[in-house]
C-alpha cells in the first residue's frame, strides 16, 4: 500500500503527517507505521520536537478504521509499538509532541490528540467520541478524557457521541489554541521551533515527572524526584545544561542547549 505516513524535517523539528484518504482513518498497518515513526523520532538524539496533524483540510483522524474492520482488521489486533496511533502507549517519550488538529477529530483520532502535549485546532475542527452508536468503547478516552475536563462533560460525550465544536473544546480547556485553518501550520511550527530553543533535558524530565505524579501521592513523587528515583531528573542535575542555564542567567545571556 502506499505509506500513509509523511514526515517532514526541519532542524529538530519531525512533521508527522497521517494522509491515509479519504478519512485519515487507522487500521492495523497504519498504526504498525505510527509507532515506528514516533519511536524512530523518540530515539533521533537530533530530533526535540514532533508535530502530528492530518492530511487534507476536512479530516484529522476519525480513529479506527471501521471498512478494515469488517474486511477482517481484528479490534484487538496488533496495533504495533506505541498501541493504536503509535503514540499513546509508546513508552519513553520524553520530548514535546504538539497536535495540529485540521478537522473532524473523533473516537481514536481524539485519542491520538490527547496523548501530545499540546493541541492547536483549526477554527473548523469538531471532536466526539461516537464508539457509543458502533457498540464499541473508547477505553483510552474513558481513561483520559475525565481527567482533562469536567466529569460531566466528558461523560455526556463518552455516553451519547455528542459532538463538540472547536470553541467549546478550547473552553473545556483540551484544546490550548484555535487558528484560522490557513495558518493553523504556521502556529504549529512556530511552536515547534519555540520548543525546539529550549532545553531538552528539562522537557524530558517534566514529562516524567508528570507520568510519575498521574500515578502518585504529591510527596511520594517529590521524594522519588529528592532521591534522584526519576532517570530524567537525574540525568538533568548532572548535565552540562544545568550548569549552562546557571552560567547564561549570571551572564545575561541567551543559554545554549546541548542536551547533555
Amino acid at each position: 500500500m502506499t505509506n500513509p505516513i509523511k514526515t517532514h524535517r526541519e532542524g529538530g523539528i519531525l512533521q508527522i503527517t497521517l494522509d491515509r484518504p479519504k478519512a485519515n482513518a487507522i487500521d492495523l498497518e497504519t498504526s504498525k507505521i505510527m509507532g515506528d515513526t514516533f519511536a524512530a523520532f523518540r530515539d533521533d538524539p537530533e530530533l526535540r520536537v514532533a508535530i502530528i496533524t492530518g492530511g487534507g483540510e476536512k479530516f484529522f483522524c476519525p480513529g479506527w478504521d471501521l471498512k478494515a474492520a469488517a474486511d477482517g482488521d481484528a479490534v484487538d489486533g496488533d496495533y504495533g509499538v506505541g498501541g493504536f496511533g503509535g503514540l499513546q502507549e509508546l513508552r519513553g517519550m520524553t520530548k514535546p509532541v504538539i497536535a495540529a488538529v485540521n478537522g473532524i477529530c473523533c473516537g481514536g483520532g481524539l485519542e491520538l490528540a490527547l496523548s501530545a502535549d499540546i493541541i492547536l485546532a483549526a477554527d473548523h475542527a469538531s471532536f466526539a467520541l461516537p464508539e457509543i452508536r458502533s457498540g464499541t468503547v473508547a477505553d483510552a478516552a474513558s481513561i483520559k478524557m475525565p481527567k482533562r475536563i469536567p466529569y460531566h462533560v466528558a461523560m455526556e460525550m463518552l455516553l451519547t457521541g455528542r459532538w463538540l465544536n472547536v470553541e467549546e473544546a478550547h473552553r473545556w480547556g483540551f484544546v490550548n489554541h484555535i487558528h484560522p485553518a490557513a495558518d493553523l501550520m504556521e502556529k504549529a511550527w512556530d511552536l515547534a521551533r519555540l520548543l525546539e530553543s529550549g532545553p531538552p533535558l528539562v522537557y524530558a524530565a517534566i514529562k516524567e515527572i508528570v507520568r510519575d505524579a498521574e500515578d502518585s501521592k504529591f510527596q511520594d513523587t517529590m521524594n522519588r524526584i529528592t532521591k534522584r528515583q526519576l532517570q530524567s531528573v537525574d540525568t538533568l542535575y548532572a548535565s552540562e545544561d544545568q550548569l549552562e542555564g546557571a552560567k547564561a542567567f549570571a551572564e545575561g545571556r541567551d543559554p545554549v542547549w546541548k542536551g547533555r
